[in-house]
């Protein structure tokens, strides 16, 4: 899937070698990441579980609880 589907947003807009000034601008990209960050975790953690992974190696590979990360990714709830 292309990357701008994704996320909703032109990335061609962010890659410009030219640095902005544009707030506006550096946060549309950070969103921007940050959702394809989630996406692309969301995706890794099902597939970990899929896989027979315990919350608490998946916990320990994102660098938080396995409560935490039960609780963000359990589809039980």
């Amino acid at each position: 899937m292309c990357q701008s589907k994704l996320t909703k947003v032109n990335l061609d807009e962010f890659t410009s070698p030219e640095p902005t000034t544009d707030p506006a601008r550096g946060l549309r990209a950070s969103l921007a990441l940050h959702r394809l960050a989630e996406r692309i975790e969301a995706v890794h953690v099902a597939a970990a579980r899929a896989q027979g992974w315990t919350w608490q190696q998946i916990g320990d590979a994102l660098g938080v609880t396995r409560q935490s990360a039960h609780a963000k990714y359990n589809k039980e709830n």
